[in-house]
């Protein structure tokens, strides 16, 4: 009979995501959710000890009876079960995270809990793509391309305008997506790269450069600007580059003042825990919500597949139907 804390454990088996602030190591995030899912687990119920029969001494005060002791059989709690002896039950939770993020940048981070990590791996085996809100500022360069670098350029911007970066914007598209084309294992002439594209599934297998398979620019007001970004297989420094790039292409320059990182795959920031919330029952509230939400999308895979071979057999039998009814009038028409 399993105890309550394994119970607990299992049910904790699974993927979650947080939201990471700026500043802070991923690696503090990973240990303080480990700590904290590991005293919920502990702080279950335990189980009642077991009992072992003992022969006690006759507590009554009588005279010994003559040949011997005299003794009677009782049973006592097993003392060396206790978890005062033992210790707690879990001494260890390992915890996996998804696509790091730096210190420097915030948002969504993927975690893993037990088997969950076969389930991360999976995950990112799909070509899932990232989403980002890039925090940018023209007139400024610095040697590692974030704000807290050392400055090494200044230059003007008042000659930037909207549809400039827009077309700057449309040249950096293209070139991704000629990279993206370059990097896949799939014919882009067959039906299974279409059907894939439509998916938005279609992309390089395994390790490769990091591509964008999306920008645009949501707020323009200089020398502030804000980007919105969705790649593969980048990095938070690479992003970075890419806004210095931006600028250097504007006849500029440009520093990315802040990374945050709005959506991983399926979870998104709504998904994502705040800090206050990083306890072993929000954990497991949060693990049980992915679950049905997968189960869910599966359900309307399913029925949608369903409706689509109904359509086609509908399609089809019509067609029968028809050509059925023409070979019947052109036999009319000859017997006449």
């Amino acid at each position: 009979m399993r105890s309550p804390a394994v119970r607990m454990f299992r049910s904790l088996e699974g993927l979650f995501c947080v939201y990471k602030p700026g500043g802070v190591h991923w690696k503090l995030v990973r240990d303080t959710i480990e700590t904290n899912l590991l005293k919920g687990v502990n702080a279950t119920s335990a189980q009642p000890l077991p009992h072992e029969v003992r022969f006690l001494s006759n507590p009554n005060n009588k005279p010994e009876a003559a040949g011997g002791l005299a003794l009677r059989a009782a049973a006592v709690p097993v003392l060396s079960k206790h978890p005062l002896v033992t210790g707690p039950e879990f001494q260890h939770i390992k915890v996996g995270v998804g696509h790091l993020l730096d210190a420097s940048s915030s948002g969504v981070l993927v975690l893993a809990v037990g088997n969950g990590n076969r389930t991360l791996n999976d995950l990112y085996r799909t070509r899932t793509t990232r989403e980002y809100t890039l925090e940018c500022e023209f007139g400024t360069a610095t040697h590692d391309f974030s704000q807290m670098g050392r400055v090494v350029e200044r230059s003007t911007y008042d000659h930037i305008t909207l549809d400039k970066m827009d077309r700057v914007i449309s040249m950096m598209e293209g070139a991704n997506q000629k990279a993206l084309r370059m990097y896949s294992s799939v014919d882009m002439s067959s039906q299974e790269a279409y059907e894939l594209a439509v998916k938005g599934l279609l992309g390089p297998d395994g390790k490769s450069v990091p591509i964008l398979t999306g920008l645009r620019c949501i707020h323009f007001q200089p020398p502030n600007f804000t980007l919105e970004v969705q790649c593969l297989n980048e990095t938070q420094k690479y992003l970075r580059k890419v806004v210095h790039e931006m600028g250097l292409e504007l006849r500029s320059t440009a520093v990315c003042k802040g990374v945050r990182r709005t959506r991983d795959g399926p979870f998104t920031l709504q998904d994502a825990l705040t800090r206050h919330h990083w306890t072993a029952a929000d954990v497991m509230q949060a693990i049980q919500q992915y679950r049905s939400k997968k189960r869910s999308k599966k359900g309307s895979r399913t029925l949608t597949d369903k409706a689509v071979l109904q359509t086609s057999e509908e399609t089809l039998t019509v067609s029968q139907e028809n050509e059925a009814d023409k070979e019947t009038a052109i036999a009319e028409v000859q017997c006449s």
